[in-house]
């Protein structure tokens, strides 16, 4: 038998082979598929071998810290530790497996479905129950369902479990079953997923509707974003207010807690404690309306100066602006949703005053920092919206929300 360096040499060795008809490419592509899927599982099975020795507890980490550390993404290295601890206790899975019939995505699929399955059972998981329920799942995996298929035939399996059980605690309203998860992507970003109780879904998704109402454009257009994005700004808005224990009508208070760490010779962007690196336009943003800490890196990483928090647009400026402006100046979002925008940048020397100061949500804020938008204050000491030129070529002020009945030539006069 070979060893693995000689079965490696022979993969890397490996080239398209020359077929016109591609039926040739084709054939290899779905040994390389066998192949790749032998491998999946004999990574899954020695992380489990490797854990039952207990090695990298002696030196204080995990075995899905150790594949890290070894180079593996962290998404494999614990999807690799989740089939290992499961695939013992379902032997048709891991023969199919072990032969390179199931992709390694459906396999962890199975494990974590009958994983579902045994936690919703309200009575002790017999061995036919466990090998009922394993062909039950492999035979959705090789109908060609997803993994995310798979996944979800689990719970309807576990739905089924607890409809025949009279003293079982329904799925919807069995706390022990709640689980919230995040993941930061490759781009930065926060995926976030939650499968909750009926009760507390009903209380998220009643406080996220009256937080997600669409609203007009300027030009009294209708709301030009998706559900989704009013969802998303609706969500931001909800955590917001929780921060700060506020409610649909507070007003007066900052809006965000944010610890920003720069580096003293700017070549690095700003970094927040848990998503990592953001830009300074969104920097800018955050300090808008924000208890700001901002902490000074040399370039070994050690905390040259430490700023105090300093409390921008404090509470009497905030409801003397709400008083003038009644509502985000683009949108008409009411004044609870919104945050204090500067006109004038505060890092640039912009003043916290009244003139210098007006109400924007969420959404309209990031148009103002990132979308071309410009905010300026009038003559008549209220502000004024410029579109970008994309939206208005003349780039004509508008008036703010609830002044959209006056216009600028009436001013003037």
């Amino acid at each position: 038998m070979p060893s693995l360096p000689q079965m490696r040499d022979v993969v890397i060795a490996l080239g398209p082979p020359i077929d016109p008809t591609g039926r040739g490419i084709l054939d290899r592509l779905d040994e390389l598929r066998f192949l790749y899927n032998a491998v999946g599982h004999q990574i899954a099975v020695h992380a489990a071998a490797f854990d039952a020795t207990g090695a990298a507890d002696k030196v204080g980490s995990t075995t899905r810290g150790v594949l890290i550390e070894m180079g593996f993404a962290p998404a494999v290295a614990h999807r690799s530790v989740r089939i290992g601890a499961g695939i013992d206790s379902l032997p048709k899975l891991g023969a199919c497996a072990a032969d390179g019939y199931l992709a390694t995505e459906c396999v962890d699929a199975v494990v974590r479905g009958m994983t579902i399955i045994e936690k919703r059972t309200p009575t002790d998981f017999s061995d036919d129950d466990r090998e009922r329920y394993e062909s039950e799942l492999l035979a959705q995996a090789f109908s060609g369902a997803t993994p995310t298929e798979v996944a979800d035939h689990a719970r309807t399996i576990s739905h089924r479990i607890q409809v025949t059980a009279d003293d079982a605690i329904p799925a919807a309203e069995d706390s022990s079953l709640n689980a919230v998860n995040s993941h930061i992507t490759d781009d930065g970003r926060v995926e976030i997923k939650a499968d909750v109780t009926a009760v507390i879904g009903e209380k998220f998704l009643s406080m996220i509707d009256e937080r997600s109402c669409p609203r007009p454009e300027p030009d009294g257009s209708e709301d030009r974003r998706t559900r989704e994005q009013r969802w998303a700004d609706g969500f931001e808005l909800l955590l917001d207010q929780a921060a700060i224990g506020a409610t649909l009508d507070t007003s007066g208070t900052p809006r965000t807690q944010l610890l920003v760490t720069i580096p003293a010779d700017a070549k690095e962007p700003a970094r927040l404690p848990w998503v990592g690196s953001v830009s300074q336009a969104t920097a800018r943003r955050l300090s808008c309306d924000a208890i700001v800490g901002e902490i000074v890196l040399d370039r070994e990483g050690v905390p040259l100066q430490m700023g105090t928090s300093r409390r921008l647009f404090p509470s009497h400026l905030r409801r003397a602006i709400t008083v003038r402006d009644l509502c985000c100046i683009k949108c008409g979002a009411p004044a609870a949703h919104t945050e204090v925008h500067h006109i004038v940048p505060w890092v640039d020397g912009g003043p916290t005053d009244l003139d210098n100061g007006c109400l924007l949500c969420q959404r309209c804020h990031t148009q103002v920092h990132h979308h071309g938008w410009e905010v300026i204050m009038g003559h008549d000491r209220h502000p004024w919206l410029i579109p970008p030129a994309d939206i208005d070529p003349d780039r004509r002020p508008r008036p703010a929300y609830n002044r959209r009945t006056m216009r600028l030539d009436d001013v003037l006069v």
